[in-house]
């Protein structure tokens, strides 16, 4: 549960929306957040990205922690489902470089302004989705002919 106080200032200064793990924000508003949270507060460890298809919306997460206290929060932004983007944040938390690449890659959310934004999991050259959205069709083949032991040197 984060610090309510925190939750209490971020509603005060961003309009943000508290639920029971963190805060919702706007996309516009989401890095200037996590700049307040680890500049302000001390939350300086990165935890994790992920997100969440909602049809028509997905819901992209980051989770920080303070590593005096222990303490998480999670800011969770709302973007259209159909142009999935929101700013990056590698340049504050470089720990959120390779979870963005994952939740690019497997749900094709677009991270503005990061370094180095490309698949993480799956090829480069895989070109049928993106497999964790609502969109992906299960059965939908991996690679025809990919195989993992000719990729290994």
């Amino acid at each position: 549960m984060p610090a309510p106080e925190v939750v209490s200032a971020l509603e005060v200064r961003f309009s943000a929306a508290p639920y029971p793990l963190g805060v919702a924000v706007s996309p516009s508003a989401l890095k200037e957040v996590l700049r307040t949270l680890k500049e302000q507060y001390g939350y300086r460890h990165y935890v994790l990205a992920s997100a969440t298809d909602r049809g028509e919306t997905l819901e992209v997460l980051h989770g920080v922690r303070h590593p005096g206290n222990g303490d998480v929060i999670f800011v969770k932004v709302e973007v259209s489902a159909e142009d999935p983007r929101v700013p990056s944040v590698v340049d504050l938390y470089s720990g959120a470089d390779w979870y963005e690449r994952e939740v690019y890659d497997l749900f094709g959310v677009i991270f503005e302004g990061h370094p180095n934004l490309k698949r993480i999991l799956l090829p480069e050259e895989y070109d049928r989705g993106h497999p964790l959205r609502k969109s992906f069709k299960a059965g939908t083949p991996y690679e025809p002919g990919f195989r993992f032991e000719e990729q290994v040197p």
